[in-house]
């Protein structure tokens, strides 16, 4: 997948000189769970901010790309147990219904609004693996932070609610990371097992099975045009570095 991720990397540097001081560039990543889309935001970001830095020598420590999860936006286990079907709700925790739609919706107005002199430091939420909760305001998106990485399952969806169109008509690109189901299926397989959520590969397959794939199949049919489809495939770097994303994720 090097060379896709070097050319969305040109893309996106190419883009971000030609966007206006007064505004942010504003890139949503989807895809099903297990595409690597997460791995595909994190280095995009991450490669900005050093071709930023090369350019700025004497700013060693800055960035002005932020690499931003919705996994914020998951529904709290309070909030799924006060639904009709508390059952269901928490057994398709990950599903599109089980996350704050309007919330994020919310996020990405604020981000949308012009860059000025008094413009503050903007808090998205994050997801505390441990706890299995949200936590409120815990990711700071500076005034400085120029390029904005989204990433998500549900960030090019145009059914269901709809706040995520009007989310991804705010965005100024839609990258999906396409995947073949049976790839897909065995690498949360293994995700689940090494993170702990599984307590064997039979558990974990039926997790994906159950959940994760049924998702992403509501992904792939409500599916807004995108202006980039990524084709997912693993090569030994790419490998150690979605393990460490994921590692990193699940603790």
């Amino acid at each position: 997948m090097e060379e896709q991720v070097d050319k969305l990397v040109k893309k996106t540097w190419e883009k971000y000189q030609e966007t206006p001081k007064s505004k942010r560039l504003m890139i949503a990543v989807s895809g099903i769970p297990g595409s690597g889309k997460t791995t595909l935001a994190a280095r995009v970001a991450q490669r900005v901010n050093d071709l930023w830095r090369d350019e700025n020598p004497g700013l060693a420590s800055g960035q002005i790309a932020t690499f931003l999860p919705m996994d914020g936006y998951h529904l709290t286990r309070a909030q799924l147990s006060a639904m009709p079907d508390p059952n269901t709700a928490h057994a398709r925790r990950g599903a599109a219904f089980t996350f704050d739609a309007p919330a994020f919706l919310e996020l990405v107005k604020k981000l949308r609004q012009p860059l000025c002199p008094e413009t503050g430091t903007i808090y998205a939420p994050s997801f505390d693996h441990a706890v299995k909760d949200p936590v409120a305001e815990d990711l700071p998106i500076s005034a400085t932070s120029r390029v904005i990485v989204f990433e998500g399952n549900y960030l090019s969806l145009g059914t269901g609610a709809p706040e995520w169109k009007e989310a991804a008509e705010l965005m100024d690109e839609l990258w999906f990371v396409d995947v073949k189901e049976d790839v897909a299926r065995q690498r949360l397989i293994k995700r689940h097992v090494a993170s702990g959520i599984a307590a064997n590969e039979e558990e974990a397959a039926r997790r994906a099975d159950e959940n994760d794939l049924l998702n992403g199949k509501d992904i792939v049919q409500g599916r807004l045009e995108v202006h980039e489809v990524v084709h997912s495939r693993d090569d030994a770097a790419w490998k150690a570095e979605e393990q460490g994303i994921d590692k990193e994720r699940d603790q």
